[in-house]
């Protein structure tokens, strides 16, 4: 990350990003336990009690200011879905290799589009955080690329489908990707994934992420309100009622100390890429 990059985050973000860091292993994990190093010797793994998934887990006690600044809302971001100016913005670092973010995008997101995004609540802007190696960096450039054309969501859809990473993303799964989400111009496609613009594009969102301290995929922010791993639908439901309350100024919100990180909201949004809830 640029020190220019730095600057513009802030130094409040150290402890919204040392949250984040902390929670996004165990929040991840498949089971009760959480591994544990101890010293120069092995993981270990120490019991934990299951939590009811109808708890927030701890990212969501605290929301932050400067973090909610990161939510880009740029009108012509096709990487991004919902309107500009919606009162909640949840921004999301994934990688198409990562099997929780790929549970996420078919269990979870599709709900949120069609409750929040729909009605003009929430909008929803990818980052990719390609931490997988190379074919996650092919990956995030690839999708990249379709949204040039305006079809990144039906990309997405395609390439988080169920049993689509295990066939890989190589360069002809990739163009067989494209043409499953509709990518009219296939050469196009290929020339703008292996461009400049695109490596750019994805070094922008990893360094934002990097900064961060994110550790693992996926990773969000609600209007600054850090959340680690593919939570319970709950989980994200209750922070975007309480973004959504803060935002507009809600008492309630205030009670529960969330409205502090509340952007203001910036008028003359449109909603974005459309396709978004057909995963």
């Amino acid at each position: 990350m640029s020190s220019r990059r730095a600057l513009v985050i802030g130094a409040g973000v150290v402890a919204a990003a040392t949250l984040l860091g902390v929670v996004s292993y165990t929040t991840t994990k498949p089971d009760t336990a959480n591994r544990v190093a101890t010293g120069d010797g092995p993981v270990t793994e120490v019991s934990a009690e299951p939590q009811d998934p109808r708890e927030p887990r701890e990212p969501q006690a605290g929301v932050y200011p400067e973090l909610a600044k990161l939510a880009r809302r740029d009108e012509a971001d096709p990487l991004a879905v919902g309107r500009a100016d919606a009162p909640v913005v949840m921004v999301e670092y994934a990688d198409f290799k990562c099997g929780y973010c790929g549970q996420f995008a078919r269990d979870t997101e599709p709900g949120l589009v069609e409750k929040y995004v729909k009605n003009g609540t929430l909008r929803i802007e990818w980052r990719n955080y390609a931490i997988f190696g190379k074919e996650s960096e092919t990956a995030a450039r690839a999708g990249w690329a379709a949204g040039q054309q305006g079809r990144f969501w039906e990309f997405h859809s395609a390439a988080y489908a169920e049993g689509s990473k295990e066939k890989g993303f190589g360069a002809d799964r990739l163009d067989a990707l494209a043409r499953e989400a509709g990518v009219k111009d296939l050469d196009r496609f290929r020339r703008d994934r292996a461009g400049d613009a695109a490596a750019a594009a994805v070094r922008k969102d990893q360094e934002e992420a990097y900064g961060l301290g994110a550790t693992s995929t996926p990773s969000f922010l609600i209007n600054g309100r850090p959340i680690a791993g593919a939570q319970p639908v709950e989980t994200f439901t209750q922070a975007i009622e309480s973004a959504k309350a803060a935002a507009k100024g809600a008492p309630e919100a205030a009670s529960e100390g969330a409205s502090e990180g509340a952007p203001e909201v910036e008028k003359g949004g449109r909603a974005g890429t459309d396709g978004k809830g057909d995963q």
